[in-house]
């Protein structure tokens, strides 16, 4: 019998995973597959997904798997298509564009347990449907949860916005977890997304809040430009104001965590207890106004 999620106070539940069955649910999931994609504008094609990262990912049973109610992703040092490991990348979005399951504004709560080592990249995280804003981070990106590789007792929780890459922003909080904890441990990362603010927590605890951020659509030859007056960006809360789709993923190597060493561990497992996500009862409200905050135009002072 399927699970009946609890909902927190406040919140009604809309969409969830339980990984009741024996593979992944394909009306909720599709993957990614390869080591790279095709930028469409530049018209070249981006190895290592943009970050220089090692796997190539798949839909195979090595890397993906779903029993008693746990979804598993396998990072595996192995060969494949040049690649020196493989792993998965599940996201609502199908390969083609297509929505699987979208939402904008809302409570996105994960519990999982995580691999960490040096050159570990597991993360759970979304990112916009469409770009309405323009390409990549002008258009946002949310991460409930990510770690840099061998710091098993800290997450990281973050947004990224500004212009198209690379005058992208990012804005990280680092939690350091209780107890000698790490992130191996069952944790519930969730992130409650509303008109002008973003609020993460990990097990319930409160652990940042997020009301300023600007997005600018402006390029030069394909690359995004430092805005230089405030007609240059979009209405507030632009971009955190559009359909935003989950992923969940396990990457190796790359220019966040670096390159595994001997000590890295693999076969290096993500187990995903459920996926839920929530809608505010009786509405959201009015935006938010912006907080406090500096944009590229502005001068620091000291």
């Amino acid at each position: 019998m399927a699970k009946r999620p609890p909902a927190p106070p406040g919140w009604k539940l809309v969409w969830n995973d339980e990984f009741e069955g024996s593979q992944v649910d394909r009306r909720k999931w599709d993957f990614d597959i390869g080591n790279g994609f095709f930028d469409y504008k530049s018209h070249v094609w981006i190895p290592g997904w943009g970050n220089e990262e090692l796997q190539y990912y798949t839909d195979s049973a090595t890397n993906v798997t779903v029993k008693d109610s746990l979804l598993t992703i396998r990072a595996v040092k192995e060969s494949l298509h040049g690649c020196g490991y493989t792993s998965a990348r599940l996201k609502t979005r199908r390969r083609d564009g297509s929505a699987l399951f979208t939402k904008t504004y809302g409570r996105f709560e994960i519990r999982a347990k995580v691999p960490w080592g040096k050159g570990l990249w597991p993360a759970l995280w979304m990112l916009p449907q469409d770009d309405a804003y323009g390409g990549w981070a002008a258009s946002g990106e949310i991460d409930l949860m990510e770690i840099v590789g061998d710091r098993p007792h800290e997450v990281l929780n973050s947004i990224h916005f500004g212009s198209v890459y690379p005058e992208r922003s990012l804005i990280t909080h680092v939690h350091p977890l209780p107890g000698g904890s790490t992130v191996a441990d069952w944790h519930v990362y969730a992130v409650e997304w509303e008109p002008g603010e973003i609020r993460f927590f990990v097990d319930g605890v409160h652990t940042s809040t997020r009301d300023h951020w600007w997005s600018c659509s402006r390029t030069v030859d394909g690359a995004g430009v430092v805005p230089r007056r405030a007609a240059d960006i979009h209405p507030w809360p632009a971009p955190f104001d559009q359909p935003f789709y989950l992923l969940m993923n396990v990457a190796v190597g790359g220019n966040f965590p670096g390159v595994p060493d001997t000590a890295t561990q693999f076969p290096a497992e993500m187990v995903v207890d459920y996926v839920r996500v929530f809608e505010k009862v009786g509405g959201y409200g009015p935006v938010k106004p912006r907080g406090k905050g500096r944009f590229p135009w502005q001068k620091t002072s000291r």
